[in-house]
């Protein structure tokens, strides 16, 4: 018993203690018992060669793919990327080799899209999911069930409807990304947008639609609505909705984006 009364801890309670302070190794070749150390005096030490484990290690160097140029150099270098892909087997490619983004280093794959190339609809959302990076495919979650039923209320699967993100790679955590990401990648959904070609863009949520349509509205305010999406070639009929995601936290919603979804398929049947 010490002094206050209480067991003296055995090793593995110290040990279990030190883990819990954050030591984790040893800097001497024999335990030292701390406890019961007195105030005399200790022999002086001699001066050996430090052992292996007492060596400092160097960090490990990163490779070069893995770190990402300046967001002003990246974003330059996505525009010129995306600008040169004349299809969109080959703009895939293009981002499977593109270094400029740092959430390709820790997605687990390239989220480029699903559904029909020829498609005369086009939706888009923000970024992949958990589900999404696994199978590296968009919106193959709980969310992308939903996205299912809703295209089907207006007579479409997924062999009549091409479906994509702004970004393609999982943030960390699911995480929103930064404006920067979003920036880098915003010159490779825009070429893919101008390929596809779609009569209609639908974009999904609040994120996808203040990018794409260049408006700081809520999606609220947004929904519904009409814009105008310029590609440089073509002016394409936009309407923004409701994300799946959040249909499914707010259900009392769906009535709201099935109004859109009539307006969308009327759209649809007259051009």
């Amino acid at each position: 018993m010490d002094l206050i009364g209480e067991p003296k801890p055995n090793v593995r309670q110290l040990l279990a203690f030190y883990l819990e302070a954050g030591v984790d190794c040893a800097l001497a070749e024999e335990p030292v018992d701390r406890l019961s150390e007195t105030d005399a005096p200790t022999a002086p030490v001699r001066e050996t060669a430090p052992s292996p484990r007492q060596l400092p290690i160097a960090a490990p160097a990163v490779p070069r793919s893995e770190i990402a140029p300046p967001p002003e150099a990246a974003i330059a270098m996505a525009r010129e990327a995306a600008r040169t892909a004349p299809t969109l087997e080959e703009l895939r490619a293009l981002l499977e080799n593109f270094d400029g983004c740092a959430l390709k280093n820790t997605a687990t794959r390239l989220v480029f899209s699903d559904g029909n190339p020829q498609a005369r609809i086009m939706f888009v959302g923000e970024a992949p999911g958990r589900d999404e990076d696994i199978e590296g495919l968009p919106f193959v979650g709980r969310s992308g069930k939903l996205l299912d039923r809703m295209i089907a209320a207006i007579g479409l699967d997924r062999s009549k409807a091409y479906i994509a993100n702004v970004i393609p790679w999982r943030p960390p955590g699911n995480r929103t990304p930064t404006p920067q990401e979003t920036q880098i990648c915003l010159p490779f959904i825009q070429r893919q947008i101008e390929l596809v070609n779609p009569d209609v863009l639908v974009t999904l949520g609040n994120p996808s639609t203040q990018t794409l349509l260049s408006t700081r509205d809520g999606i609220m305010k947004t929904r519904g609505k009409w814009f105008d999406y310029d590609t440089g070639t073509r002016t394409i009929r936009a309407m923004a909705t409701f994300h799946p995601a959040y249909l499914l936290r707010s259900p009392s919603y769906k009535r709201m984006s099935w109004q859109d979804l009539r307006a969308i398929a009327k759209a649809l049947e007259q051009s």
